[in-house]
C-alpha cells in the first residue's frame, strides 16, 4: 500500500521542496490521471450514477449555497455597484467601508472569502470535467447524450464562476485538474497541482470560449418550466459576455451569440417589470420563478429560500412587518434613484422605500432599499433576455448599426412604459443611450462598474461621486490596477505560486 503524504499547506513546506530542485510542472489538460483517489476504489467516482448524483448536487447545493449567493450575489455587488454610482456601502461593516471608499487591501475579509468560494465552485465543476472520460469508458451505462449534457453543464458553471473571477482578479487559477493524492511515489510530480498559477486573463477566456462553444452545440434546451439548468441558450449568451471584453473582443462574435439567444421561442420579455422581482401576495409562500425573460435564475421557495433578502431588504413574504433592526449592505444612491425618468416602472421596484429604526444615508422615516431581492422565495437571476438585448444593441453600435442598436434599447424602454428614443447621430452618443440604459435596467445585478470599464469611464465617475452626493465615502482615487481587486493574504499564504496583482 502506498504511504499517503498529508499535505501541509505552508509556505514553509513550498520552500522545503524547491530547495531540493525539483523539475515538475503542474497539470495542465484534462487525463484519467486527473482524478481525486482513494486507496480503496481508485477514484471518487466510479459510475455513471455517481456522476448524475454530483450534478444534481450541483444544482441542489451549489447554486443554492453560500457558493453563489454570496460571491456572485452579495459580495459581487459591492464591487459592481459601491465601486461605481449604484449605491453606498449601505453598512458600517469592516469588509464593506473599504470597497465604498476604494481603500481595499489584500486582507479584507469579503475579497479572501470570495477567492474561496470560487475555487469550490470551479472544483465542483471539476469533478465532472476530470472524471467523465473515465468513467465513460469503465460504465457502458452512460449514454452519448447524458456525456455530451453532463459536460456541457458543467463547462457552464466553470465558465460562469471564471468569468466572474477575471472580472475581479483579472489573472487567476485556471485549475483544470483534481490533483490526486500525494504518496511518496508522486509528491515530485503532483505537489504542485495543489499550488496552481495564475493563468492570464487570455488564456482563461480562450479555454472558456472553447469550452462554451461545446455546451453551446451540446447542453439541454431551455426548458421554460426549469430555468434553474445550464443550457445551450446560457451557454450562447455566456459567449457573448467573454466576447465583449478585451481580451478576445468580436463584436461581429456578440451579435452572433446575442442572436443565438433570442432564437428561442419560448423567451421573451415579461409584460411588466415588476413580474421579473414580485411576488403573488395573493397566493402566500409563492413567488415568480421561471419567468419567460430569464435564461438563468436561482429558483428559490420558502422551503430552500435563499437569505439574501436580509441582506438587502426584508422578507415581504414571510415577515413583512418586521423592524428593520440592522442596517443592509448596499443602498441604492441618490444618482441613480433620480436617474429614472418619471414614469419609469423601473425605479420603485428597484428601489423600495421603507422605514426602518436606524439612519445611513437616507432619513428613517424614508430610507431606501435594494428591492429585486424581496423575500426568501426570490428568484436570483443571473441571466435574462434584456440584459441580451442591451448587449446585442452594443455590438450592433460598435459596428455602426445605430438604427439597429436602438430599436433594441427601444424595446427594453417600452417594457418600462417609456418613449421610445431616436436613433443618435454618432457612435458616442449611441453608447450613451445605451449605457444609460444598461444602468437603469440592470442596477443591482452586478454590471455598472464593469461597464463603466468597459466605455472607459470608470475613472471619472469613481471620482466625481463624492462631490456630487455629500452621503458618499470620500474615495481614494481610482487608478487603473485598482480595476482588478487585491489578491488575498490568506489566499497567497496557502499557495506560495501566487503573485499579488500590481499597486498592492
Amino acid at each position: 500500500m502506498k504511504k499517503i503524504i498529508f499535505l501541509i499547506l505552508s509556505v514553509a513546506v513550498a520552500g522545503c521542496l524547491a530547495s531540493c530542485d525539483l523539475d515538475y510542472m503542474p497539470q495542465t489538460s484534462y487525463n484519467e490521471g486527473n482524478v481525486e483517489v482513494d486507496e480503496e476504489t481508485g477514484s471518487s467516482f466510479t459510475t455513471a450514477q455517481q456522476l448524475k448524483d454530483h450534478l444534481a448536487s450541483i444544482y441542489s447545493n451549489t447554486m443554492k449555497s453560500d457558493v453563489i449567493q454570496r460571491c456572485c450575489v452579495m459580495d459581487f455587488l459591492l464591487y459592481s455597484e459601491c465601486r461605481a454610482d449604484n449605491a453606498y456601502g449601505g453598512t458600517t461593516d469592516g469588509g464593506v467601508l473599504p470597497i465604498e471608499a476604494n481603500d481595499i487591501d489584500a486582507t479584507n475579509i469579503n475579497i479572501s472569502r470570495d477567492w474561496d468560494d470560487y475555487q469550490k465552485g470551479i472544483r465542483a465543476a471539476n469533478e465532472i470535467i476530470c472524471n467523465i472520460d473515465r468513467i465513460r469508458e469503465a460504465d457502458e451505462t452512460m449514454t452519448d447524450e447524458q456525456y455530451q449534457e453532463w459536460l456541457s453543464q458543467a463547462y457552464c458553471l466553470k465558465a460562469y464562476l471564471l468569468y466572474k473571477a477575471t472580472q475581479l482578479w483579472g489573472d487567476y487559477p485556471l485549475n483544470n485538474s483534481i490533483p490526486p493524492a500525494i504518496t511518496d511515489d508522486n509528491i515530485e510530480d503532483v505537489y504542485w497541482e495543489y499550488f496552481p498559477e495564475r493563468s492570464p486573463i487570455k488564456t482563461i477566456h480562450e479555454q472558456m470560449i472553447t469550452e462554451l462553444e461545446y455546451a453551446a452545440q451540446y447542453a439541454p434546451d431551455l426548458n421554460p418550466s426549469d430555468k434553474l439548468l445550464f443550457s445551450k441558450a446560457f451557454a450562447n449568451g455566456m459567449l457573448a459576455r467573454y466576447y465583449a471584453e478585451a481580451p478576445c473582443r468580436d463584436w461581429t462574435k456578440v451579435q452572433q451569440y446575442c442572436e443565438a439567444v433570442e432564437a428561442n421561442s419560448s423567451l421573451k420579455l415579461c409584460d411588466t417589470f415588476k413580474e421579473l422581482f414580485w411576488y403573488d401576495d395573493k397566493t402566500p409562500g409563492d413567488a415568480n420563478r421561471n419567468t419567460s425573460e430569464s435564461i438563468l435564475e436561482v429558483t428559490f421557495s420558502t422551503s430552500n429560500g435563499t437569505w439574501l433578502n436580509w441582506m438587502f431588504y426584508r422578507d415581504m413574504l414571510l415577515d413583512p412587518n418586521n423592524s428593520y433592526s440592522w442596517a443592509k449592505w448596499i443602498t441604492p444612491s441618490r444618482d441613480l434613484y433620480d436617474a429614472y425618468e418619471a414614469g419609469d416602472e423601473r425605479r420603485d421596484v428597484t428601489i423600495a422605500t421603507d422605514a426602518c429604526t436606524w439612519s445611513n444615508y437616507y432619513p428613517s422615516d424614508e430610507y431606501r432599499f435594494m428591492g429585486k431581492v424581496r423575500t426568501c422565495a426570490s428568484s436570483i437571476i443571473l441571466m435574462r433576455l434584456a440584459e441580451i438585448y442591451l448587449l446585442h444593441a452594443e455590438a450592433l453600435a460598435m459596428q455602426g448599426d445605430f438604427s439597429g442598436a436602438t430599436a433594441y434599447v427601444n424595446k427594453v424602454r417600452e417594457r418600462a412604459g417609456l418613449d421610445p428614443v431616436s436613433v443618435p447621430s454618432d457612435q458616442e452618443a449611441m453608447l450613451s443611450v445605451i449605457f444609460d440604459e444598461r444602468r437603469l435596467e440592470l442596477a443591482f445585478e452586478g454590471f455598472r462598474f464593469f461597464d463603466l470599464i468597459r466605455q472607459g469611464k470608470a475613472m471619472e465617475v469613481h471620482d466625481r461621486m463624492p462631490q456630487e452626493d455629500s452621503y458618499w465615502q470620500q474615495r481614494a482615487p481610482l487608478q487603473e490596477f485598482g480595476y482588478y481587486l487585491s489578491v488575498p493574504v490568506e489566499a497567497m499564504d496557502k499557495n506560495p505560486s501566487l503573485v499579488q496583482n500590481p499597486g498592492y
